[in-house]
C-alpha cells in the first residue's frame, strides 16, 4: 500500500458512522450546522442586530454541545467503550506508523508458510525534533481493513499462525540489531479457522509468549483498539503495556462471554461490565502500566493529535528502557508477568 493511504482514507469515507449513544450529539450538531448555514446565507435585508443575535445563539449552542460531548464521553459504560474501540474510522496500525515514524520499511513473510496480511511490521525511525531524540525501532501490529475488500485482504485483523511467526521473526531481527520493539494491538482475536489450527495456531502464539519474555531488547506493547484473547496476547508481552483510553483488553469478547454464560448475545452489556476490560479497570488490576488519553469523542475524531500523543509517550518510555541492561530487561519483564493474578488464601 502507498504511504499515507491508510491515514487519509478515513477522511474520504462517504458516510459518518454514528454510534447509538452519539445520536443526541449528532442531532444537535446537525441543528448547529443549519444555524451556521442560515448565517452564511443571510441577506442584506437582515439588520446588524439580527445577525449579532444569531451569532450569539450559535455561540451558546456550541457551548451547550461541547458540554454535552464532554459529559457523554466522560461517562461511557464499558460496552460503549467497546463500541468506540471498534469504530470503523478509528486509526489502525499503518495509520499510526505513517503519522508517527519515518523511513518505514515493511518486511513480509514468516519464512515457513507465507505472509499474513493481518499483521504488518518493519523497521522505522521515531524522531522528536524538540529534544533531538531519534531511534530506529521495529514496529509490528495488527491491521484491519476499511471496507469489505480490504477487510478480506487483512482477514479482519485476525492473524493466522504465519502472522505470529512473522512477528516473531521480526522481533528476533530487532534483537539481532539491538533495536527496541513496539507492538500495536488491535484484533478481535486470532483466526479460529480449521486451517489455522492445522498449521499450529496455539503453538505459534505460545512460542511468541515464550520468546518475547526473554527478548533482550526493550518491548513496548500498545492496545490501540480491540485486544481480544490469545490474538492480542500473542503480541502483548512487553516491558511496558500501554492502552488507549477507549480501547479494551480481555481474555474474551463481551459477545462470546454472553453466549457462553447466557446462551445468547443479548447480555453482552452485562458481560462487558463483569469482564472489567477497559483501561481504568486494567490499570487498577496492574495488567497495564499506563493509559494513553484520547481526544474527546475518540481517537478517530483527531487522528493526528492521537498519534502525536502516542508518539510523545513512546519516546518517553523508550528513553527509560534504553538505559537498562539486557539482563535487567528480561528479569524485570518476567517478574512483571509472574506477579499478575497472584492472590492469598486465608483459612476461616
Amino acid at each position: 500500500m502507498k504511504a499515507g493511504f491508510y491515514h487519509l482514507y478515513y477522511i474520504n469515507m462517504a458516510t459518518k458512522v454514528v454510534l447509538d449513544f452519539e445520536k443526541p450529539l449528532f442531532e444537535l450538531e446537525a441543528k448547529l450546522e443549519e444555524m451556521r448555514q442560515c448565517l452564511r446565507s443571510s441577506t442584506r435585508e437582515q439588520t446588524q442586530s439580527e445577525t449579532e443575535l444569531l451569532n450569539q445563539e450559535i455561540e451558546t449552542f456550541e457551548l451547550k454541545i461541547d458540554a454535552l460531548r464532554r459529559s457523554v464521553y466522560k461517562n461511557l459504560t464499558r460496552w460503549q467503550k467497546v463500541q468506540l474501540a471498534r469504530h470503523p474510522e478509528r486509526p489502525y496500525t499503518l495509520d499510526y506508523i505513517y503519522m508517527m515514524t519515518k523511513e518505514f520499511v515493511e518486511l513480509a513473510g514468516d519464512r515457513h508458510f507465507g505472509d499474513d496480511k493481518a499483521i504488518v511490521g518493519g523497521f522505522a525511525r521515531i524522531e522528536e525534533s524538540s529534544t533531538g531524540f531519534s531511534q530506529p525501532v521495529m514496529i509490528i501490529g495488527h491491521q484491519k481493513g476499511r471496507d469489505t475488500k480490504s477487510n478480506l485482504y487483512r482477514n479482519f485483523g485476525m492473524a493466522q499462525p504465519e502472522g505470529y511467526r512473522k512477528a516473531l521473526r521480526l522481533m528476533k531481527l530487532a534483537e539481532k540489531f539491538r533495536k527496541p520493539v513496539i507492538t500495536l494491538i488491535d484484533t478481535p482475536g486470532a483466526f479460529p479457522g480449521i486451517e489455522a489450527e492445522e498449521r499450529g495456531q496455539a503453538e505459534a502464539i505460545a512460542r511468541n509468549l515464550f520468546e518475547m519474555a526473554k527478548l533482550t531488547v526493550p518491548i513496548i506493547c500498545v492496545i490501540i483498539g480491540e485486544g481480544a484473547s490469545g490474538g492480542a496476547i500473542g503480541l502483548g508481552v512487553g516491558d511496558r503495556i500501554l492502552m488507549a483510553e477507549n480501547s479494551w483488553y480481555s481474555v474474551i469478547s463481551p459477545e462470546s462471554c454472553s453466549s457462553i454464560l447466557w446462551r445468547s448475545w443479548n447480555y453482552k452489556e452485562q458481560a462487558a461490565e463483569a469482564l472489567k476490560l477497559t483501561a481504568p479497570d486494567l490499570l487498577e488490576q496492574g495488567i497495564i502500566d499506563r493509559i494513553i488519553p484520547e481526544p474527546v469523542g475518540g481517537a478517530h475524531t483527531d487522528p493526528e493529535a492521537m498519534a502525536a500523543t502516542l508518539k510523545s509517550i513512546l519516546v518517553e518510555e523508550l528513553r527509560i528502557l534504553l538505559l537498562k541492561e539486557p539482563a535487567t530487561l528480561v528479569h524485570d519483564r518476567i517478574e512483571k508477568f509472574s506477579a499478575m493474578g497472584v492472590w492469598n488464601e486465608e483459612e476461616a
